[in-house]
C-alpha cells in the first residue's frame, strides 16, 4: 500500500513523501521521536501516524512480514520516547520531585503504605489532575478508575476538584485565549464527568477488566491515567491456589505493562501492606510477595514519620532512591506543613 492512500492529513502525507516513506513498509519500525524530528511535526502526531500505519497493516496482512524490522530500535530513539513522555502532577511539590516531576505516562507505578497514610486520596488527586488543560500545564485528559474495595468518594473528589480549579485561578498570572472555554470545562462536575469508574467485587471481574482495558483504551484515547485501588484485595481475599495465584498476577501485570506503553497511559497501583517473617521477627512489606515487587516500573512507599506523612522510592530503572514529606489536607494531596512553615519563615 502507498503512503497516499494512508488515511492521515494530506500534509502529513506530502512530508512523509518528501523524507523518502513511500509504502506503509517503510514507515514501519520507525519510532515516534525519530519521525517527528524527520517530518518537523509534534511527537503526538507521529504516533498517530505509526498507528495508522500498523492497524492499517495489520488489515493487509503487513505486519508479520516485517515483525523483526518492527521490534529494532536504537537506545536514543528509546531515550528521546521517554523524554517525551508526559507526567502527572501529584499536588506535592516535593512528591513531584522525587518522581521527576509527577507519575510518569507510560509506566506501571505501585503505591503502597499503610491504612490511612493517604493512597486512596492520592489516586482521586491524580484522577482530578490529570484532568487540568493544557494551557495551564495539564494534560486535559480522562481518569479510569477501578475500584475493588468500594473506597472511592464521589464527594471527596467533588471537594478535590473545586480546591484543583481554585489553585488554577489563583496562580494564574496572564489569560488564555480560551479562557471562556476554559471556565465552562472547569467545573468541579465537568472534571467528575471525566473519571471513568469501575466497580469491582470479585477477582473474576477483576481479572476481565484489566483483559478489557486494550479495547476500552482504543475507544476513549483522551483516558492518560488508569488507577487500580486496590490491585491487591480480592486476590488477597479469595484466591487459596498461591501458584495458580502467581500466574494469574504476572498475566495481569504483562496487561497493564502493554497498556501503559501502547497508549502511553500512567497505571497507578494502590497496593496493601502485609507482615513477612523475616530473620525471626516481622516486617511490614507490601503484599501480594516478592515476585509481584518486580512487576510494576517504579514502587513507591508510603509512611508516617512522627506526624508526618512521608512518600520513598523504592524501587525505579531510573529514578534515584529519595523521600518527600506530603500532606492530606481537605483540599486532597499538598506539601507538607512543615515544609510551608520553613517556606514563610524563608
Amino acid at each position: 500500500m502507498e503512503v497516499s492512500a494512508l488515511p492521515v492529513a494530506s500534509s502529513h502525507k506530502e512530508k512523509l513523501i518528501s523524507a523518502g516513506y513511500t509504502t506503509l513498509l517503510s514507515i514501519i519500525g520507525v519510532s515516534a521521536s525519530r519521525l517527528a524530528q524527520e517530518l518537523i511535526i509534534p511527537h503526538c502526531e507521529a504516533m498517530d501516524i505509526i498507528k495508522i500505519t500498523l492497524n492499517c497493516s495489520r488489515a493487509m496482512g503487513l505486519e508479520g512480514t516485517h515483525a523483526l524490522l518492527k521490534g529494532a530500535r536504537t537506545a536514543w530513539e528509546m531515550l528521546s520516547d521517554e523524554q517525551n513522555l508526559k507526567h502527572i502532577s501529584t499536588g506535592c511539590e516535593d512528591f513531584d520531585g522525587i518522581l521527576g516531576g509527577g507519575i510518569h505516562c507510560g509506566e506501571v507505578t505501585e503505591v503502597g503504605g499503610v491504612p490511612g497514610i493517604g493512597k486512596t486520596q492520592l489516586g482521586i488527586q491524580l484522577a482530578v489532575n490529570v484532568q487540568i488543560p493544557v494551557s495551564y500545564g495539564g494534560l486535559g485528559a480522562k481518569a479510569i478508575y477501578i475500584d475493588t474495595e468500594g473506597s472511592f468518594m464521589p464527594e471527596r473528589a467533588y471537594q478535590i476538584a473545586e480546591a484543583c480549579i481554585m489553585d488554577i485561578w489563583e496562580n494564574l498570572v496572564f489569560p488564555h485565549k480560551d479562557n471562556k472555554d476554559c471556565q465552562e470545562r472547569m467545573q468541579p462536575d465537568h472534571f467528575l464527568s471525566n473519571i471513568l469508574y469501575f466497580r469491582i467485587c470479585s477477582y473474576t471481574e477483576q481479572i476481565a477488566v484489566i483483559n478489557y482495558l486494550d479495547k476500552f483504551l482504543e475507544e476513549h484515547k483522551d483516558v492518560k491515567i488508569v488507577i487500580i485501588d486496590s490491585i491487591s484485595f480480592h486476590f488477597r481475599q479469595d484466591f487459596k491456589e498461591m501458584v495458580q495465584r502467581t500466574i494469574v498476577l504476572n498475566e495481569m501485570s504483562r496487561l497493564l505493562m502493554k497498556v501503559a506503553k501502547r497508549f502511553s497511559v500512567a497505571v497507578l497501583l494502590l497496593n496493601h501492606v502485609t507482615a513477612k517473617h523475616t530473620e525471626g521477627q516481622f516486617q511490614l512489606t507490601l503484599a501480594l510477595g516478592d515476585t509481584w515487587s518486580h512487576s510494576c516500573t517504579n514502587r513507591i512507599i508510603l509512611y508516617w514519620d512522627g506526624d508526618e506523612r512521608h512518600a520513598r522510592i523504592e524501587k525505579s530503572p531510573y529514578l534515584p532512591s529519595a523521600s518527600a514529606p506530603f500532606s492530606v489536607t481537605n483540599k486532597g494531596i499538598r506539601d507538607a506543613v512543615s515544609h510551608c512553615k520553613r517556606a514563610r519563615m524563608m
